[in-house]
């Protein structure tokens, strides 16, 4: 028999698509095709998987060799398909049977020696698999145990096509040292590793080991903003932190990872298959339990920010802080084309990259935190010391678009410390733990709520749903109300500021928002206090 096939996974942004990998082997001058729309780097395996075979033992059919990827029209690309490509030519020169890799699913880049090295996305392409029906894949030993993350699918991890080729022959695995995280032999290691599923790490939510995660009683001072990071990780809120040099803004940004939920199973799966497309899987730890959190520098380029580069493209910091925080320090140096392309996903949850290679989409859904400083300077708010002229303040604050900033719930003044606050006995505030707490109180009232429905957080629900189904009490809004007819709030701002109502509701335990609910929320989302207020409106 002069063909064979077996399978592989050809990655479209985070979404795997199954690709048929065919060999046929004709009489002729001894030739290598390569067909089915493969970029560079997959035209480059002919030659790696030539010399793979070779120096593992087992001979080159000296025929006309076409190797077909189906469905042709679907771009590929990487060093994925190396391994399933070694195999189908083994099929078809029958060095091993075609039948025991018809079924087979195989993702994994070979050396010219054999090895077979791990590959970026080895999560989506199983979980594509899976979907697909494949119930066995063969991977590197290396991300065998991201691959058993899927639950159904059995995994065979191997560190060379040598060992391959004997378990598919049944010929004894001969021994392979695996290869460190350099690429250099691991003495310590050997052998062939068929791991179990459901593997997981032992990170705790936050990011960080037990007692090392930033904790919120470190921040001195700063109620306001405290209060709006708590409702913001309750509520899942964007937060708008402006200040001087120093406040603090930084550090709060940097603990409201750890006041966020745990990520949920399914979430977890997200989260760890955008890393590990993206190749930032830290070794030894297939899954990624943390909640994520990204700080991108102000110097960051539109593909960095969104998503992009050459061909299909890949995951930006929008993605990488998929379930997590985005936190953009010094906001207004970002380019104005980079932060406007932060709309799309901001109101969506996902991206649309769209190049000539073809269109991928990405999931975005992240929490927002944009700080930035009163002025070039930072000293605007500061008695003393600016000298920056008003029309300067005004071109720097400008920056950040009107439309931007319509879609940023909470923004909050954060005054510098002061020495009191800084030395005193009682300068922290309450602990991470304290806060977590009562944010996890509040989301579990929103999922009740809105358990029958396909929201889980307040800042997810429609206005039209928050107006007609769950309305506030009566008279609750008229501020807000009427903040909207003089032109001080738009129809996108006065739904969220029922949005955050509800989310202050949720807290403080109320079964819908009242009045002094919706007045923080303005307050939150205009930085002016309001002052007490009854039902009918204003004292």
């Amino acid at each position: 028999m002069a063909f064979a096939r077996t399978c592989s996974v050809a990655l479209v942004g985070v979404e795997g698509v199954v690709v048929e990998v065919q060999a046929d082997l004709e009489p002729g001058v001894a030739a290598f095709t390569l067909v089915g729309l493969p970029d560079k780097s997959l035209v480059e395996s002919r030659d790696r998987v030539r010399a793979a075979v070779v120096n593992s033992g087992a001979g080159w059919p000296q025929k006309k060799l076409t190797v077909g990827l189906s469905p042709a029209s679907v771009p590929k690309g990487g060093s994925g398909f190396d391994l399933a490509v070694a195999c189908a030519v083994l099929g078809a020169a029958e060095r091993i049977d075609p039948r025991e890799i018809a079924d087979l699913m195989m993702i994994g880049e070979l050396g010219l020696d054999g090895r077979v090295r791990p590959v970026r996305g080895v999560l989506p392409a199983v979980l594509a698999a899976a979907q697909a029906g494949y119930r066995q894949v063969v991977v590197p030993e290396r991300t065998a145990a991201e691959a058993s993350l899927v639950p159904g699918v059995s995994v065979l991890g191997v560190r060379s096509l040598r060992q391959l080729i004997a378990v598919l022959s049944d010929e004894p695995v001969p021994e392979e040292d695996e290869l460190a995280a350099d690429g250099r032999p691991d003495p310590m290691l050997a052998g062939l590793t068929v791991p179990g599923a459901g593997m997981g790490t032992g990170l705790l939510p936050g990011g960080a080991e037990s007692g090392q995660a930033p904790d919120m009683a470190d921040v001195a001072g700063q109620r306001a903003a405290r209060l709006a990071l708590e409702v913001a990780a309750a509520g899942g809120h964007h937060v708008y932190l402006k200040g001087p040099p120093g406040a603090g803004k930084t550090m709060l940004a940097e603990r409201l990872p750890g006041i966020l939920p745990p990520l949920s199973r399914d979430e977890s799966l997200e989260v760890t298959a955008v890393h590990s497309v993206a190749g930032l899987l830290p070794p030894g730890k297939p899954l990624v339990e943390s909640v994520p959190y990204c700080a991108p520098h102000h110097s960051a380029t539109m593909p960095s920010l969104v998503g992009g580069g050459n061909g299909l493209p890949r995951p930006g910091a929008v993605s990488l802080a998929h379930r997590g925080v985005l936190f953009l320090d010094e906001a207004p140096e970002f380019s104005g084309r980079v932060l406007d392309a932060l709309r799309q996903p901001l109101e969506s949850g996902y991206v649309v990259v769209a190049r000539s290679a073809g269109v991928v989409r990405l999931p975005a859904r992240f929490l927002l935190v944009l700080a930035a400083n009163p002025c070039p300077c930072g000293r605007h708010t500061v008695r003393t010391g600016c000298e920056c002229s008003p029309s300067l303040v005004r071109r720097y604050q400008s920056r950040l678009s009107g439309p931007l900033m319509d879609r940023v719930d909470l923004r909050v003044e954060v005054e510098a410390v002061s020495r009191t606050e800084l030395v005193g006995t009682a300068a922290g505030g309450e602990t991470t733990e304290a806060v977590a707490g009562r944010v996890r109180a509040a989301r579990e009232r929103a999922a009740a709520r809105l358990a029958d429905t396909p929201w889980r957080i307040n800042s997810e629900v429609p206005g039209h749903e928050l107006r007609t189904r769950w309305r506030p009490a009566p008279g609750a809004m008229w501020e807000a109300e009427h903040d909207m007819e003089r032109g001080l709030l738009t129809a996108r701002g006065l739904d969220r500021v029922l949005r955050v109502a509800w989310t202050v509701a949720d807290l403080a335990g109320r079964n819908r928002p009242a009045a002094g609910d919706v007045t923080l929320a303005l307050q939150l989302r205009t930085g002016v206090n309001r002052g007490a207020v009854t039902a009918g409106g204003p004292r």
